[in-house]
């Protein structure tokens, strides 16, 4: 895919896919205007199609698999 380099804003999860509701992790922005958001298994899926019509995608789906960091037991 197309990945932005400096996203407008990054992905949050109030930010939903437009296919089936989960979590988005790509935002497609449309040569034609607008964009599109979806998560990662739909945006796998439509991958071929997106490629086709997209200006830049956006994709963060490597925070999937990032590991957060331990917290310290004074933090909790």
């Amino acid at each position: 895919m197309t990945t932005v380099l400096t996203p407008a804003s990054p992905l949050t999860a109030a930010d939903r896919c437009d296919r089936c509701g989960a979590q988005a992790y790509l935002r497609v922005v449309l040569v034609s205007g607008g964009d599109l958001l979806f998560c990662a298994h739909h945006g796998r899926k439509f991958e071929p199609e997106l490629k086709k019509i997209a200006a830049e995608i956006q994709d963060e789906t490597d925070r999937l698999t990032d590991v957060p960091a331990k917290a310290v037991d004074e933090d909790r």
